[in-house]
């Protein structure tokens, strides 16, 4: 038999981390035996286990240590990182370690090292100048690049489900539903969101058109103009349907008062974008006067940055579209490891593609009125994220109502 040992420390209880260890050793066809577990009896006590783990085959073995080390567990016996060169540009050795989305240390050269900019689906690079580490999607790897491969000297640290109640992040790896109580998350969330602004931490918004189709637009418009939030990360459709309804007060031609058909509003998406490139940009459509409301406006006025990322889908797009996707992907990795919060909100692959180079620590919150998008964020890995299934158009004006009545008793 082939064993190594393997630990957990933490709340591996309440985080359900110890029976998903048990369950993936048994589920890949392994077997294993606990040679220590310590609980924590208070509720600042941590627990730890040391389990040994053992298959017929080594290649068996390193897979489910593989599947562990993405939860958490530590292999007992600590050796260096290993580390080998990329042979060309953008080509990554066999054995390469592909990283989680959890907070990664290596051990290199007798210390351990955090490892920055941690997404998931990378590849560890080592500095072994400046003795740092960074985290790289392969895609921007480098000849001579020096990569972490296969699993030692490797450790993953998960967030953990809190003991006791924890506001809205208790419901972490609850189950998508939309019996969920609303008002209860809603509340719980604006409290977050009320600490994190008070720590002077940032909090962005990853959004989709249903944004504007909804009304919901001067609501956001107006939590940008009071500050509280700090990145818009969205596509050319909610530009396009925001400054639309700020020119025409159309959305897909509809009229967002009355929710009627406008006559030849279809025109009027199309009448937006070439406005803006008449004017040159959205900057310069807001300075020369033409965009005088709205969501981009806001941003603009109080130099809030934002990420437009292009689609095959899109009409025109807007001059201030990012149209090559490897490049919208590295300016959003820029906001993505500075935000303490991600509010998506109706746009499942732009909060996929977002999910994707968050670091789990990043607290996220996926609305959508369709439990898949926010099924398939979590089957993605972004195991972070609350999921709240429920109209968007609802969502937004009872998160700000439920804000401003907490500055209020404040």
């Amino acid at each position: 038999m082939n064993t190594r040992e393997v630990e957990l420390s933490g709340h591996i209880i309440d985080s359900l981390i110890l029976p998903k260890t048990l369950d993936i050793i048994m589920d890949m066809g392994g077997d294993f035996q606990i040679l220590e577990f310590e609980i924590g009896k208070k509720k600042t006590d941590i627990s730890h286990a040391k389990i040994l783990v053992s298959t017929e085959r080594p290649d068996h073995l390193n897979e489910i240590l593989d599947e562990l080390s993405e939860i958490g567990a530590s292999i007992s016996e600590i050796k260096e990182v290993e580390l080998q060169k990329a042979e060309k540009d953008r080509v990554v050795p066999l054995e390469f370690y592909s990283t989680t989305n959890h907070t990664t240390h290596i051990l290199y050269q007798g210390e351990w090292i955090l490892v920055e900019d941690i997404e998931m689906d990378c590849m560890i690079v080592v500095d072994p100048h400046e003795k740092r580490a960074f985290c790289k999607p392969i895609g921007l790897i480098s000849r001579g690049d020096l990569i972490v491969v296969g699993r030692e000297g490797i450790r993953v640290s998960p967030p953990e489900r809190p003991r006791g109640k924890k506001g809205v992040f208790e419901f972490m790896g609850s189950d998508v539903s939309s019996e969920k109580p609303l008002m209860s998350l809603i509340q719980n969330i604006a409290s977050e969101i009320k600490e994190i602004k008070e720590r002077g931490g940032k909090i962005a918004i990853v959004g989709g058109p249903a944004i504007v189709h909804t009304g919901s637009a001067p609501v956001l418009a107006q939590m940008i103009r009071e500050g509280i939030i700090d990145v818009i990360l969205a596509g050319n459709a909610l530009a396009t349907h925001d400054i639309e309804n700020a020119l025409y007060g159309t959305s897909l031609g509809i009229c967002v008062r009355s929710g009627e058909s406008v006559t030849r509003g279809h025109r009027h998406h199309i009448s937006a974008i070439n406005e803006i490139n008449r004017a040159g940009s959205i900057k310069e459509a807001v300075e020369k006067g033409v965009l005088k409301k709205g969501i981009l406006y806001e941003c603009v006025k109080n130099d809030v940055p934002y990420v437009l990322a292009g689609s095959i889908r899109d009409d025109g797009p807007l001059p201030d579209v990012i149209t090559d996707v490897i490049e919208a992907q590295d300016e959003m990795r820029k906001y993505a490891q500075q935000v303490d919060m991600v509010i998506m909100i109706a746009t499942m692959l732009h909060s996929i593609a977002t999910g994707n180079v968050l670091p789990s620590k990043v607290k996220s919150i996926c609305v959508d009125i369709n439990p898949a998008t926010v099924t398939k964020l979590a089957d993605r890995g972004s195991a972070q994220v609350v999921s709240i299934v429920t109209d968007v158009g609802a969502f937004l004006p009872m998160l700000f109502d439920e804000l401003k009545n907490n500055e209020d008793k404040s």
